[in-house]
């Protein structure tokens, strides 16, 4: 706690204990040999959280409940367990280049140097009491790597053991190691963890010396456990069994499907993909939770302008609409929100999808499948023999499904479909480069929207803090927004898994193709000369958008650096 007698003395002046109480716990503390705040908490006299709550309003600190917090493995990798019980501390999670540390004193100063200098941090202090410290210190560093250590004591040491070549294994053994009661529960704890914290993917990693089990949440990919690398084919082959694939067949990649049942009639789906790789068969399963698709455009994260111009061109009889961005950027959630919007007992919409991520009632979707001739540009010719008015394509990954998609979107039908590229103004040059004509552009595209997701701050453990003006400047804040008195970030919680972020918001750089635009085009021009163009019509970059974002308090400087370019 801060220095005994500073603290005994704040504690008597602001009346939370008594001149005699505080003498007293002085005398039990020299017998005992502990520090005050123990003391005064052990003999009654004033509660540990008492103590919390006024060490954090006096220095202006963030007071943290370690009992409800859940560590994390790699940030406790940071400190050693020696340093954490000399300084009376422990590392919650990292923010950028800043360690927040739990401390009992937040004016221990050669605390937050020794740990600086070990760490290469900045050391950002919050407030815990003591005892809990020390007890967060046994829980993180004594208990090893997770929660599913109860299962896997169940294993024996024979049990299993499938060693590293498992090629001279068959389907039978195999499917006798994956229905063993363990293996089934551990992989059901697997799953359904997964569904708790909120991960959009599960990866299963076989490498030489070890089994890696790793959750991507919030668009980011974090340790989960390491199960002993001798149950890799039987976790394996239990995943295959519930995707209903081929046990026996190593060699070649293979995907599926796994439909789980939860309480209260909710399901939920995995998408499975197996690849076979030099250690074995990686597996990586996507989950797509219907109850939690958001179909709202208000809540997706769109600026009123953005929105207005967006629903604008997805309202237009004809044209296209392209949505870009990297994989896992939300577009299909951006076109299944417009589609939704968009469907009406008086329209007909037909969408081509690689794969159907989620079943839309009243839609008529259709699964692409390469090695039978189904691919998009098929799909795309035979929607134009079903009487469509709105046509929805995964991808336009080739000139052929450019050149259908840009067709029907002059024979008088609304195309919605994306590309990867980087930014909304680049979309053109991808377009010009696949070889459509630039009349042709001109003539079908009404508008580009690039976007990426960022992690949002955590709500619950939400603090502010104050950025220098100069770092502000460089990310690209303007000499007004630089001025903004305070920013807000993630202290790091159970909630959040010690992140700091809870859940995404999206970003949007909306390109609205005006004349002016089009005329550029024809002309020839660069990417950089139409995107200034766009800047000048209005149009609010990535990173802009997230400087707005992160003025409001949504996401952070790291978060936004970490999705978008400067512009």
């Amino acid at each position: 706690m801060a220095s005994g007698n500073r603290l005994g003395e704040l504690l008597v002046r602001e009346k939370l204990i008594s001149l005699q109480q505080l003498r007293q716990a002085q005398d039990e503390q020299r017998k005992s040999g502990s520090n005050l705040g123990y003391t005064l908490a052990k003999l009654g006299y004033i509660s540990d959280g008492e103590i919390t709550n006024f060490l954090s309003a006096q220095y202006r600190v963030p007071a943290v409940n370690l009992d409800e917090y859940e560590l994390d493995p790699n940030v406790l990798k940071l400190v050693s367990k020696e340093v954490c019980d000399k300084h009376k501390c422990i590392p919650l999670s990292r923010s950028g280049n800043a360690l927040i540390v739990a401390m009992g004193d937040p004016t221990n100063l050669h605390a937050i140097d020794d740990i600086k200098f070990l760490t290469g941090f900045n050391v950002e202090p919050v407030v815990a009491s003591e005892t809990a410290i020390t007890g967060a210190i046994e829980r993180g560093y004594n208990l090893g790597a997770n929660a599913y250590d109860d299962i896997i004591k169940e294993f024996g040491d024979e049990e299993v053991d499938f060693g590293v070549d498992d090629d001279d294994f068959n389907a039978s053994e195999l499917e006798k190691a994956a229905e063993d009661a363990p293996v089934v529960r551990l992989v059901n704890a697997l799953l359904l963890n997964a569904i708790k914290k909120g991960a959009s993917d599960i990866h299963v990693e076989p490498y030489e010396r070890k089994l890696r089990i790793r959750y991507r949440i919030d668009g980011v990919l974090l340790d989960e456990m390491e199960p002993p690398l001798k149950w890799k084919a039987a976790i394996a082959s239990r995943l295959k069994i519930m995707a209903s694939l081929d046990i026996a067949e190593r060699r070649l990649p293979q995907d599926g499907r796994i439909k789980l049942k939860l309480g209260g009639g909710k399901e939920m789906d995995f998408r499975v993909s197996v690849l076979p790789t030099i250690w074995g068969e990686k597996i990586v399963m996507r989950l797509l939770d219907k109850s939690n698709l958001q179909l709202d455009m208000t809540k997706l994260g769109f600026d009123v302008g953005p929105l207005t111009d967006f629903k604008w061109a997805i309202g237009q009889p004809w044209g296209m609409v392209l949505v870009t961005g990297p994989t896992g950027s939300g577009k299909t959630t951006t076109l299944y929100s417009a589609l939704s919007e968009l469907n009406q007992t008086d329209v007909n919409i037909s969408t081509a999808e690689d794969p159907v991520e989620y079943n839309l009632p009243g839609i008529n979707q259709v699964q692409m499948h390469d090695e039978i001739g189904l691919n998009f540009a098929a799909s795309l010719r035979s929607f134009l023999r079903q009487d469509p008015d709105i046509i929805m394509v995964g991808e336009i990954r080739d000139f052929e499904t450019a050149e259908i998609a840009v067709k029907a979107a002059l024979t008088g039908h609304l195309v919605l479909s994306t590309l990867h590229t980087n930014d909304a103004p680049s979309t053109i040059s991808r377009l010009l480069n696949m070889g459509v004509e630039p009349f042709l552009i001109t003539a079908s595209v009404n508008l580009v929207l690039a976007q990426r997701l960022a992690r949002k701050v955590c709500l619950d453990c939400r603090a502010p803090f104050r950025p220098e003006p100069e770092q502000m400047r460089d990310f690209g804040f303007s000499e007004q927004q630089a001025q903004v008195q305070q920013l807000l970030r993630g202290a790091g919680c159970k909630n959040c898994n010690g992140s700091g972020y809870k859940g995404r918001v999206a970003l949007y750089e909306v390109m609205k193709f005006t004349e002016s635009l089009k005329e550029m085009v024809l002309q020839g021009a660069s990417t950089a000369e139409l995107k200034t163009a766009a800047i000048k019509s209005g149009m609010k970059t990535l990173r802009a958008a997230g400087i707005e974002k992160i003025i409001a308090g949504t996401t952070t400087m790291e978060e936004v650096g970490r999705v978008t370019m400067g512009d």
